[in-house]
């Protein structure tokens, strides 16, 4: 199982991934992950010393902490801080100086034997260089030879060779001022995201002889009594035992409107209690509890990375060695073979090509971009379990619906009750109700309650047997009596000669001793935005639309009618859901990915199978969680157009990262190539672009 850790003063997205490699490539630990957006490792080991150690290796600023540590308190003044504070000192100082080597420089080289501006450049140099050029060495000590501070070192030392010396000091001031404004953006971006994270609550109100005491939710346990007063947070999913109020549950499922709960209501961890005081006893530890489940997706999303995440890892182990090969070609070659040019000139132009090449804008913001996405999701309500998931979506060409639950309310109600053979509609109701009173599905309850509002409860001592035949319906015993209760293929595979009703609405035939009774029409209702969810997926281009469903034909093709969706397939067994969806993913006739949409429990395998498999009105539903790719905090249909949109949003954000950042760097390659870019230009091209890209990625953490 893997561990989780924090680790602070992780500033560089470079050395995330040099971390991530290097415990790739110890046996044992080849799945470890670092996800720089939330400063977090990965990994199957306890050992802290050890991983200190390893870490050291790559990054000495860098330290590891448990993850429990930091839910619970928070540390002292760390290292970044005062490496940071002493940078900004350097930065200045070095600032000032560069000012009087651009001004008073012909006077300074004009003393102390011509090298009285190497003085001052090199004062200036050292004093906001020397972290880059310590990197650097450990970089090369380690044999990983290529990264932005083995860039930025050599650029910078072959300016000073060269006496470009102004170039070489304001390389580096104009870095380091860039690595501060970078981690500034990031921090940025990595506050909005803990905001998403700060729904774990953190303490819980424990009951106990003695009075009430303040405990960490992690502490308490399944039975035990909470209070909640009003104003705070819920901290552990629980029953109301005492006590009425009104709950916001929008930071789980993004819904502003509060809820009314009484007692017997349940009430989930994270939602938070507006009104009245609630006494609740506690139904799951902290560590099963619905806010543990979401702030653990959250968190671990970006373990599932994308083709294009893996592309731009790729791309920057080879991009940037290619870009150090062509700028020593270029230093050297053009010089030899063509009359008159300098190698002064043609060094200078390679220098500027390196600082050009670090890929640090691919490698910060498209991680970012897609956390982005993750976090403004989860936001709204929709819990995306992976960044690879975030292109799945955005690339659907094909939605499936589950009906019932899904697209309707699941509120069954017995519309018609129609008798043959000289049967009343009063006993009618009662065998089938005797027949469907073990039952828990849907249809069972609304045949069960249609008998008992209006005859008091049933006798369940007269039921001898029951069988319950998934998609088909139940055979019982009943006083004697065998009752069929079901649907058409359960009357045809026990012989029962019998009328096929042509009703609208779910249709359970009923047979004792094998004679045909009669049968009841059982109708469910649309959900509210049932509609309005359809017509958003047309609005957005997805016109392959179906519904799966196990009800009969006539009901899907009521439902379908008013959503105005003609693909329909019913009557299915849950078995052949499976069946039928494959053949829909087969004959699909365009390169997007299908997703289905069900409850999440009994359409867990279809939800396996899809490209995105996206459970619906699951929140603290086990099945759905572990199933589902996606899964809506709510029972509405319309979070599914939403949650295509925030993967269609997110991708063009990282799109637009890519083109950006490889563009720029294109143009100022060509540009230092022939000599139209110095080396101010080429700090923009690095470090400008790496900005500008790492706030285009936080425009993913609002969701419109």
């Amino acid at each position: 199982m893997k561990l989780q850790y924090t680790l602070k003063n992780l500033d560089c997205a470079n050395c995330a991934l040099k971390i991530e490699n290097h415990f790739k490539h110890i046996p044992g630990y080849e799945d470890t992950t670092v996800n720089f957006s939330t400063s977090t490792l990965h990994i199957n080991s306890i050992d802290l010393e050890f991983l200190r150690n390893e870490i050291g290796k790559i990054e000495s600023q860098v330290e590891i902490f448990p993850l429990p540590e930091t839910q619970t308190g928070s540390h002292p003044l760390s290292l970044k801080q005062v490496v940071f504070n002493r940078q900004i000192i350097f930065i200045s100082i070095s600032t000032i100086l560069l000012a009087v080597l651009l001004v008073f420089g012909d006077f300074f080289h004009g003393i102390s034997s011509g090298y009285g501006d190497y003085v001052i450049a090199l004062v200036a140099f050292f004093l906001c260089g020397w972290t880059v050029l310590v990197k650097a060495g450990k970089t090369i000590y380690h044999h990983q030879w290529f990264d932005e501070n083995v860039l930025m070192s050599i650029a910078s030392i072959g300016a000073l060779a060269i006496h470009a010396l102004e170039e070489a000091v304001g390389v580096m001031i104009f870095y380091q001022i860039g690595e501060v404004l970078q981690s500034m953006a990031v921090n940025r971006s990595r506050r909005s995201i803990s905001k998403l994270l700060e729904i774990r609550p953190d303490y819980a109100n424990l009951k106990t002889t003695e009075g009430v005491r303040k405990v960490s939710p992690m502490s308490v346990n399944t039975g035990d009594v909470i209070i909640v007063k009003a104003g705070e947070k819920i901290p552990l999913d629980s029953v109301i035992v005492d006590g009425r109020s009104q709950i916001n549950a929008a930071v789980l499922t993004g819904e502003s409107v509060p809820k009314r709960v009484e007692v017997f209501d349940t009430v989930l961890a994270g939602e938070i209690n507006l009104t009245g005081i609630l006494t609740l006893r506690v139904l799951k530890p902290f560590s099963e509890s619905s806010v543990s489940k979401i702030l653990d997706l959250v968190e671990n999303a970006a373990e599932k990375k994308t083709r294009i995440e893996n592309f731009v890892t790729t791309f920057a182990r080879y991009y940037t060695p290619l870009v150090v090969a062509f700028s020593g070609l270029l230093a050297v070659i053009p010089p030899l073979l063509i009359p008159g040019q300098s190698f002064s000139t043609w060094i200078y132009r390679a220098l500027v090509l390196l600082v050009i090449s670090c890929p640090c804008a691919l490698i910060i913001s498209i991680p970012l971009g897609y956390f982005g996405g993750i976090g403004g999701a989860s936001r709204r309500g929709i819990l995306i379990k992976g960044s690879n998931f975030i292109d799945a979506l955005a690339n659907i060409g094909s939605v499936v619906f589950d009906k019932t639950g899904t697209l309707t309310k699941g509120n069954f109600k017995v519309h018609k009750v129609i008798v043959k053979n000289h049967r009343s509609e009063q006993d009618l109701l009662k065998y089938a109700a005797l027949a469907e009173a073990h039952s828990n599905h849907p249809i069972a309850k609304s045949i069960v309650s249609a008998f008992t509002s209006h005859n008091g409860p049933i006798n369940e001592a007269l039921i001898t047997e029951h069988q319950e035949i998934p998609g088909q319906g139940v055979i019982a015993t009943v006083n004697g009596y065998r009752i069929l209760a079901g649907n058409n293929i359960l009357m045809e595979q026990e012989s029962v000669s019998h009328e096929v009703s042509d009703e609208g609405g779910t249709v359970v035939y009923v047979a004792i001793n094998n004679i045909f009774c009669g049968y009841i029409v059982i109708r469910d209702e649309l959900k509210e935005d049932s509609k309005d969810a359809i017509s958003q997926l047309y609005e957005m281009g997805i016109n392959d639309i179906s519904i799966l469903t196990g009800d009969n034909y006539k009901a899907a093709q009521m439902v379908a009618d008013q959503l105005q969706i003609s693909k329909i397939y019913a009557e299915l067994l849950p078995e052949h859901k499976v069946e039928v969806f494959e053949n829909l993913s087969q004959s699909k006739n365009h390169k997007g990915t299908i997703a289905f949409i069900g409850d999440g429990i009994n359409d867990s395998p279809v939800l396996a199978r899809a490209d995105v498999g996206i459970a619906m009105g699951a929140l603290g539903s086990e099945a759905a969680i572990e199933t589902a790719d996606v899964v809506l905090m709510t029972d509405h249909p319309s979070k599914v157009a939403e949650a295509i949109s925030v993967g269609r949003r997110t991708r063009t954000i990282v799109i637009q990262n890519i083109i950006m950042s490889l563009g720029i760097k294109l143009v100022f390659v060509t540009f230092g190539s022939f000599g139209l870019a110095s080396m101010w230009e080429a700090i923009f091209a690095d470090i400008g672009v790496a900005i500008l890209a790492v706030l285009n990625s936080s425009r993913a953490l609002k969701v419109e």
